[in-house]
């Protein structure tokens, strides 16, 4: 609890302390606190800053969701499908890239999605395109780089909740008649979801602070909301304008993983007394 409130919440209440004064270039820390206001926060709503808050959170949902899409298929095969022997290669070969530097992973995009790259070449060569392609500062590219830096902390997580289902319950399933999608689906999914919820949280809320990958490929076109706060404290001097969009930032991440919570729960809701029904109807 000391540590977490000394390089956690200390650094949070400054960013929150910082939002409300005024830009001062004078002074060490470029913050005059004399006088504190709301005005950085209404001028975080400005049209701008409220359409690359819009364009993060839905880059960030769209990741998440393709992370989840493609990390459940792979963790259930490591999980189920693959001999123990091969298993520490497997996810070696995972969590090997992340190893490296993420500022060169992220450069090394740039590579394939240039419009003179190989792939490029090969695509028009092939007839799939009829010129370059145009991703290089695209949202797009934003979008698909971000997937690739953050699948490896969904498929973890997956992975684990996965290996920790007893195989006596999916055979169990099996047993009562259940098919392969009626055991997934009750059994599999349902044990999972812890496994689940930890990916999202390790993707969605990094994502959401990520300006590496907005400021490498994105540009004017794909910028992220990290990038906009970084530029507001390095570029522009202006620490309290950014910490105000940093804490809408953290308000908004904060109410989506809310919404998503209390989706979660009234579907559960909704299961349990749909199967509550069809027990009293059975008896």
């Amino acid at each position: 609890m000391v540590w977490y409130a000394a390089f956690f919440l200390a650094p949070i209440a400054f960013i929150v302390f910082y939002s409300f004064g005024a830009k001062d270039p004078n002074t060490r820390i470029p913050v005059d606190l004399g006088s504190l206001s709301f005005h950085n926060y209404s001028e975080a709503f400005d049209d701008t800053f409220f359409k690359t808050f819009k364009s993060t959170i839905r880059i960030a949902i769209i990741a998440t969701a393709l992370c989840v899409i493609v990390g459940l298929p792979v963790a259930y095969f490591l999980a189920f499908k693959v001999r123990e022997k091969w298993r520490a290669i497997l996810l070696a070969m995972i969590i090997v890239p992340s190893f490296t530097s993420f500022l060169i992973r992220t450069l090394a995009w740039r590579i394939p999605l240039a419009p003179n790259g190989t792939l490029s070449k090969w695509l028009q060569d092939w007839g799939v395109l009829d010129g370059p392609i145009q991703l290089l500062e695209t949202q797009t590219a934003v979008q698909i780089a971000i997937v690739y830096n953050y699948l490896g902390f969904m498929i973890l997580p997956l992975f684990v909740a996965l290996d920790r289902i007893e195989p006596v319950l999916r055979e169990a399933s099996k047993d009562l008649g259940a098919g392969r999608l009626g055991t997934f689906a009750r059994v599999t999914l349902p044990l999972a979801a812890p496994g689940i919820a930890a990916g999202i949280l390790l993707t969605f809320i990094p994502m959401c602070g990520d300006y590496v990958t907005a400021t490498v490929l994105g540009g004017a076109k794909g910028n992220m909301i990290g990038a906009m706060i970084d530029q507001q404290f390095k570029g522009a001097q202006n620490w309290p304008l950014g910490s105000a969009i940093a804490v809408m930032m953290i308000l908004a991440v904060l109410l989506v993983l809310a919404v998503s919570a209390i989706a979660v729960l009234g579907f559960r809701v909704i299961l349990r007394r749909r199967r509550a029904v069809q027990i009293v109807g059975v008896s």
